[in-house]
């Protein structure tokens, strides 16, 4: 029977992920993207000039963390195991074009997630607390005065959760015990613990946590896997020829790998990009919230810059490093892939190790960042009070993932997953008149502005 709801989960995941998820996801993406004139790619620069330009300025205006704060926070929730693994797996269920549709979200969803930061901005509050909160369930209740839809999403985001954070913990469990012989139970123990320190301070300790840990651990991890991609320099041109042709055409089996069709390359491309930089869902806008600006399409730029760190920076050089050095045919599990690709130039224990330290650093600040997501929702659902109980229980999930428990809890994530972008999707496409509204006057009252008052201060002096 559990064989059965197995493959009936594997087929509503597949058909979800689909031909539904094209057209939400990448059509919507594209309806917002036409709707701002492009903005994403027409502003990249003035993006990065006003994110990684201003990293160590605070914010002006109302909040609880700087910009660049609530920046690592976010990407902490993206910036976990789908970038080492997650890739991975694409790779080997999808195909090399999985990579290529990976790369089609992310420029599309650069305006989604745009859109969310700068719509949870918007219409955030403060909380009994006086701490500012927002997200989705915010900005669909407040500004389409639909209450269900906001419920719908708040309701499956506090579960997703769980799922979300057990494949975390479980994933660097699994990789410690092959690197180093570590029984699962004790890293479960270890990352628990670890994670307990983080979330139980709160916002502000996870906003101090995430801005010292994770722009360090994601450049040490670019310049090790981009190591492998020099190494191998030779196969690049042939790889990238793989990935634009089979983002197209079927691919045959080939040692360990099982061949992949176009439709799996678009699932698990899409599917494992999603779930990459979260753009479609809506959950950086949570964190982004709390930031200190003073117009909500500013903090919005930082939603851009996100989405390109993240899956065409990180998840790109991840699947370069598979492809070129070919283990991703060679291994008959996907979570091997990444540490052999390591191993060939590091050896393979310390190529192992590596991944593991990476992973572990990854997942305990992905965690610690999604147990703050989900706790958000139970607070709007049911009160502070409430919230609490699920950060315990959250805490207590994350021993019970990496050892391997309530594996079929797991299954429905792809699921959960749906369950949250449909309703953010649905609330963007219908307020793409007030994201479009923000965008034009952050245009015309704070770029124009700030330009012209560059220009005068470099002809005065």
């Amino acid at each position: 029977m559990s064989l059965n709801l197995s493959d009936a989960v594997a087929a509503i995941s597949d058909w979800i992920w689909g031909p539904p998820m094209v057209a939400l996801l990448l059509g919507g993406g594209l309806f917002l993207t036409i709707r701002i004139r492009f903005f994403q790619l027409m502003f990249f620069g003035h993006a990065l000039k006003q994110t990684v330009g201003r990293i160590f300025k605070k914010g002006n205006g109302d909040g609880t963390l700087t910009p660049f704060q609530a920046f690592t926070s976010a990407l902490a929730s993206t910036a976990g195991a789908t970038n080492v693994i997650g890739v991975s797996l694409a790779i080997y269920l999808g195909g090399p074009g999985a990579l290529f549709w990976m790369w089609m979200v992310a420029v599309i969803g650069m305006a989604s997630k745009y859109g969310e930061i700068l719509l949870g901005i918007k219409y955030r509050e403060k909380n009994e607390v006086g701490e500012w909160v927002g997200g989705p369930m915010y900005y669909i209740q407040k500004g389409l005065g639909w209450k269900p839809l906001a419920l719908l999403f708040a309701f499956g985001l506090m579960v997703e959760v769980m799922p979300s954070s057990m494949v975390q913990s479980n994933s660097i469990s699994k990789t410690v015990e092959s690197a180093f012989g570590w029984p699962t139970w004790l890293t479960g123990l270890m990352i628990t613990l670890m994670t307990a320190a983080v979330v139980l301070g709160g916002v502000r300790r996870i906003g101090k946590v995430t801005e010292k840990f994770v722009p360090f651990m994601v450049l040490i991890y670019l310049a090790m896997a981009g190591a492998i991609i020099l190494y191998n320099i030779e196969a690049l041109p042939g790889v990238f020829a793989l990935i634009f042709k089979h983002a197209f055409t079927p691919i045959s089996a080939a040692g360990g790998f099982s061949g992949a069709g176009v439709a799996a390359a678009l699932r698990w491309g899409m599917a494992r990009g999603a779930y990459s930089n979260e753009a479609g869902m809506g959950t950086a806008s949570i964190a982004h919230a709390t930031a200190q600006t003073d117009h909500p399409a500013r903090q919005g730029l930082w939603g851009i810059f996100a989405v390109f760190m993240d899956t065409l920076v990180i998840c790109t050089v991840s699947g370069l490093a598979v492809l070129t050095s070919g283990t991703w045919t060679r291994s008959e599990n996907p979570a091997d892939i990444v540490p052999a690709a390591f191993g060939q130039i590091y050896g393979d224990s310390l190529g192992g190790a590596m991944v593991a330290l990476f992973l572990l650093i990854f997942a305990l600040s992905t965690v610690g960042v999604l147990i703050y997501y989900g706790e958000k929702q139970a607070e709007y659902l049911f009160g502070l009070r409430f919230s609490i109980i699920m950060r315990y229980i959250y805490i207590v999930s994350i021993f019970i993932g990496a050892i391997g428990g309530l594996k079929f809890i797991w299954q429905f994530l792809d699921i959960l997953l749906a369950l949250i972008v449909v309703p953010n999707m649905i609330a963007l496409l219908f307020l793409n008149k007030e994201i479009k509204k923000e965008t034009e006057d952050y245009i015309e009252h704070v770029y124009k502005k700030e330009k012209r008052a560059a220009s005068s201060k470099k002809a005065a002096g």
